[in-house]
């Protein structure tokens, strides 16, 4: 996979230590024969390059530039890249899959026994990212860009194909009572795909009124406070009985609870939060219950379907974005990001 090595410098927001960053020259990427350069246009800060400034997640270990939520125009090409060339206006997936593993053969390319992340420094591997000028990404994660996305619309791809694919590994019914957990980014996201898959009654939980508010806006038909009361008030709107389906995406223990006990026996429950390692689960509810537990990682090939959605007007990303600013005003805005200001939701970075 490329590093940054050698070349002419160019600029890239850095994170030299936990919590520090500095905005400087680096070495300009070198291209494969199977790669592309791209002079990056935009890239939106991920709540998981928040959490791994600080060092809380092992998996932005210094020095690395980090940024996989990214769009924009292809600058060259390797020898083997034929179907694109200089000027193409492109995203890129998070996920570098190898095409070649059991995985990547059965289409499961997020499963990849050779999984690499953009913006990605961890024990295995160190893969720099996109807060940075340029960036190199094999052609098989390339997606060209339809007109009506715009470069700051292209960089809410990769958080709107995780909820897709959420979708996807969700076993919905038209008219299904459906319970959200966390309305995040993802989760809104998660509350605007489940409306266009025809469920019914659509309940969204949350701490925050605010974004609560959002989640009526994008189709919620009831909203709760995530509060020891949240359970009891889900059974009360959905007759005593529960939910078909719930989706929780903040990936930690009482949450995780919540969802559980919101669903009706038989129900299924997919996991997209992964905030805690680990989690108590109350096994008891699940096995008596006989609740189904689905896992969902990242995105398996859903880009294309996802910039359809966004250039048809079908989701709204654009709600999302709380602000745009310059890559050399990066740090400042991750540390307003890491205190949690409040209403700040999406940044976008522009080198």
């Amino acid at each position: 996979m490329s590093e940054y090595i050698g070349g002419i410098a160019m600029k890239a927001l850095v994170l030299k230590e936990y919590n520090h960053f500095v905005f400087e020259d680096a070495p300009m990427p070198e291209i494969r024969e199977d790669e592309a350069l791209a002079r990056v246009k935009a890239c939106a800060v991920c709540g998981s390059d928040v959490h791994g400034m600080d060092g809380s997640t092992g998996r932005r270990i210094p020095s690395v530039v980090m940024g996989h939520e990214a769009s924009g125009v292809v600058e060259k090409t390797g020898p083997l890249v034929t179907d694109f060339a200089a000027g193409d206006r492109v995203t890129f997936d998070s996920t570098i899959y190898c095409g070649e593993c059991y995985y990547c053969r059965q289409g499961k390319i997020n499963l990849c026994d050779n999984r690499r992340v953009l913006g990605v420094s961890c024990g295995e591997y160190r893969q720099n990212g996109a807060f940075a000028e340029y960036v190199a990404v094999p052609r098989r994660i390339l997606y060209r860009l339809p007109d009506a996305v715009t470069f700051e619309r292209a960089s809410m791809v990769e958080p709107l194909s995780v909820a897709v694919h959420a979708l996807r590994n969700t076993p919905v019914v038209l008219g299904d009572t459906a319970v959200v957990v966390g309305t995040g980014m993802v989760g809104l996201l998660v509350v605007q795909t489940l409306k266009l898959a025809g469920v019914g009654k659509l309940i969204a939980v949350d701490l925050d009124a605010g974004r609560l508010e959002l989640a009526r806006k994008f189709g919620a038909t009831d909203t709760v406070i995530s509060d020891p009361n949240a359970v009891p008030e889900i059974l009360r709107l959905t007759g005593g009985r529960g939910a078909d389906i719930a989706v929780e995406v903040v990936g930690i223990a009482p949450t995780v609870e919540l969802a559980v006990g919101s669903l009706k026996k038989g129900g299924a429950l997919t996991l997209v939060g992964n905030v805690s390692p680990e989690v108590k689960l109350p096994l008891q509810a699940v096995v008596t219950r006989e609740i189904s537990l689905h896992g969902s990682c990242a995105s398996s090939g859903e880009y294309d379907v996802c910039l359809d959605l966004i250039a048809s007007g079908k989701v709204d990303v654009d709600s999302f974005i709380s602000a745009v600013a310059p890559l050399a005003e990066g740090a400042s805005w991750f540390d307003r990001l890491h205190a949690g200001e409040k209403g700040l939701m999406k940044v976008i970075l522009k080198p």
